[in-house]
């Protein structure tokens, strides 16, 4: 896909990952970009800055993503204001750092953020796209959908199931011109990584062990590549592939690794 002309909605866009799409794709020529987030006055400070240092027209959009009706109150502003949209990149996230002692409202908070929000904005975008011929969802999903997150029960199973739903997205409709891409860095300083790494919880500890730390810049980068080869899986931490052939090739042996790594590191695991 060719970032530049295009109209851009990116949620969880006042901080981190999603405010380093945002930015970037203003950068790489986005006539348009929709920062939302449900820090309204974070994501008005990430569209000022947008609007003074490149060309793209940024709005600041307040919106509660596990709320479908604000979702698609989203698409409507960004598309009154800003043109059809082309590429909505479904970003906000959340951890628990909990395992089986979660109470029930960390799980449906975890499966709202992390997985209703990706089906709201397709619900939203994808008839819209379809019609035109034209359109693309990059969905961020974190390694974690594709290999596993130690100290973590809720964030593990919905970033798989976040994994999952893009893969049917892409199979469903690929055919008829959407263009889906999961996007899955490991360790990035964040505050959600930073502030787990500070109480030393055990998903924190495991992610800085598994492979390098990088800036929220560096995996915007990795997105406008692969959003531009069309490519489904986005992988900033090269070695996240290799991990996943392990565990392709022997499952057990894979998280009997992954369990002598997190023993190793003394981290108190939930309960």
């Amino acid at each position: 896909m060719e970032i530049r002309g295009s109209v851009v909605v990116v949620t969880g866009a006042a901080l981190g990952i999603g405010a380093a799409l945002a930015r970037r794709f203003a950068a790489e020529g986005a006539a348009g970009v929709a920062v939302c987030d449900l820090d309204g006055d974070d994501a008005a400070a990430v569209a000022t800055e947008i609007g003074e240092r490149t060309d793209a027209k940024a709005i600041p959009v307040t919106a509660d993503i596990t709320i479908e009706a604000d979702v698609r109150a989203l698409v409507e502003r960004t598309e009154s204001e800003l043109g059809p949209i082309d590429l909505f990149c479904s970003n906000a996230g959340i951890a628990t750092g909990l395992g089986l002692g979660a109470p029930d409202e960390w799980w449906e908070a975890a499966w709202a953020v992390n997985v209703l929000a990706h089906l709201y904005a397709a619900r939203a975008v994808v008839p819209r796209m379809l019609e035109r011929g034209h359109g693309y969802l990059l969905q961020t999903c974190s390694a974690a959908g594709v290999l596993i997150q130690p100290g973590d029960a809720p964030y593990s199973v919905t970033k798989h199931a976040a994994v999952a739903f893009a893969e049917w997205l892409a199979l469903t409709y690929g055919d008829q011109g959407l263009r889906v891409s999961a996007l899955c860095p490991q360790g990035v300083r964040t505050d959600l990584l930073m502030t787990g790494l500070a109480t030393g919880t055990a998903a924190a500890k495991a992610v800085i062990a598994a492979g390098a730390l990088l800036e929220p810049e560096d995996v915007a980068a990795a997105a406008v590549e692969g959003v531009r080869a069309e490519r489904f899986l986005i992988l900033p931490h090269p070695e996240v592939a290799e991990l996943m052939r392990r565990k392709a090739d022997d499952p057990g042996r894979w998280l009997a690794g992954i369990g002598r790594l997190v023993a190793m590191l003394g981290a108190q695991q939930p309960t």
